[in-house]
């Protein structure tokens, strides 16, 4: 069985979730083999809140455990490293170094999957719409338009500086079937 392993990085409104899901359909349907489990791809969506935070790189090392654990399995994780960089970054103004884990990530084959949006002003504070309307209790945490464009730029220079296999994605309009499928023959599964 081929293994995918691949991480979803980007600013909050970007589109991750709905990207994902749609690769995670595809992966899960092709890889599927038990009549009880849903074992043709595991999806981790790692930041609940802890990214940022003094606990974010402990939990990540931890992580990268289970993903030894899963190394034959398909992977597919949301928002890892590059997001406490960024979020350290932003909230602590304190610099990680992620060389180790890096290493770690390059020798399980994983990938980063970098979503974007276009820098459209009108575009962002419709996804913040959409989004406090669907989750009320994002806006305990909600940014302006510049918070996401400042996080987005953070990623961008981030990626520049990472040892991973990369691909960047812009989501200008959602749902877009050409770019979950761009993301699949990237990684040859189509």
């Amino acid at each position: 069985m081929s293994k995918q392993h691949l991480i979803f990085e980007g600013p909050e409104l970007a589109g991750k979730s709905w990207i994902m899901s749609q690769v995670y359909e595809n992966l899960e349907a092709k890889y599927h083999q038990s009549d009880v489990f849903l074992d043709g791809c595991h999806w981790f969506n790692c930041d609940l809140g802890i990214y940022g935070t003094e606990q974010g790189k402990g939990v990540i090392e931890n992580y990268i455990k289970i993903f030894e654990e899963l190394r034959d399995k398909n992977i597919l994780v949301e928002k890892f490293h590059l997001s406490d960089i960024v979020y350290s970054t932003i909230h602590r103004n304190q610099k990680l170094d992620y060389n180790e884990v890096e290493g770690k990530l390059l020798e399980l084959g994983f990938k980063i999957v970098l979503v974007t949006f276009s820098e459209n002003r009108d575009l962002i504070a419709g996804r913040l719409a959409d989004r406090l309307r669907l989750y009320p209790h994002y806006g305990r945490i909600s940014k302006t338009v510049d918070g996401y464009l400042e996080q987005q730029q953070k990623y961008v220079a981030e990626i520049e500086k990472t040892k991973l296999p990369h691909i960047m994605i812009k989501t200008d309009m959602l749902p877009d079937k050409k770019l979950p499928k761009q993301i699949l023959e990237w990684i040859g599964e189509v």
